[in-house]
């Protein structure tokens, strides 16, 4: 019984026609997306300068804080998904402090910056919306991340492995055509982006 498998185990790819055969390409191909996807969510995330400041006006409105402690918050709330650098945060704060959304103030030697009356109002009229770490865990840079996070993995390898079924059981013209739809559809994913 040992050897049902051979040393591929169930992954392997005995059942596609061999290791050179034209399903070890495919069954390639999905272990690499599988790992893309399985080393996403470690990297922090950047982004944009809105959904800074509107992170930094959420967290004062709960209560004074000083830039690292807004950092270590955001950190804290996204579950290591989106850690704002210094050079963000510190800016964002200046620039609220611009616009006389926040004072700063002196304390204990750190300057903590808490929300002045004007941005209060602005933080209470986000209130209703999700916090902008709620949405941190992979979409887009803009911050709208949505589905993302779950549902493009899941859509890869649910392609992938439509792809590795035609592989294996698809007729010369099946696999043709297949290969017509998957570079489609790679063509299709790029210009997303560049549409961003």
């Amino acid at each position: 019984m040992s050897g049902a498998f051979g040393s591929e185990g169930f992954g392997g790819f005995g059942g596609l026609g061999g290791r050179g055969g034209p399903g070890a390409a495919i069954w390639e191909a999905m272990e690499q997306l599988r790992s893309a996807f399985d080393q996403r969510p470690s990297a922090p995330t950047r982004m944009a300068r809105g959904d800074v400041r509107a992170a930094v006006l959420a967290l004062l409105a709960e209560q004074p804080m000083h830039g690292y402690q807004i950092i270590h918050e955001i950190e804290e709330r996204s579950g290591g998904a989106w850690k704002p650098s210094a050079g963000s945060v510190y800016p964002t704060l200046q620039l609220l402090a611009d616009e006389g959304l926040i004072v700063a103030e002196e304390l204990r030697g750190r300057k903590t910056y808490s929300l002045t009356d004007d941005g209060r109002e602005v933080a209470d009229e986000a209130a209703d919306r999700p916090a902008p770490w709620e949405g941190s865990g992979g979409g887009t840079r803009e911050g709208e991340r949505g589905r993302s996070h779950t549902a493009l993995p899941k859509a890869g390898m649910d392609l992938a492995g439509a792809a590795a079924q035609v592989a294996r059981t698809g007729t010369a013209a099946q696999v043709d055509a297949a290969v017509t739809v998957l570079e489609d559809a790679r063509r299709k994913l790029y210009a997303i982006l560049a549409d961003a």
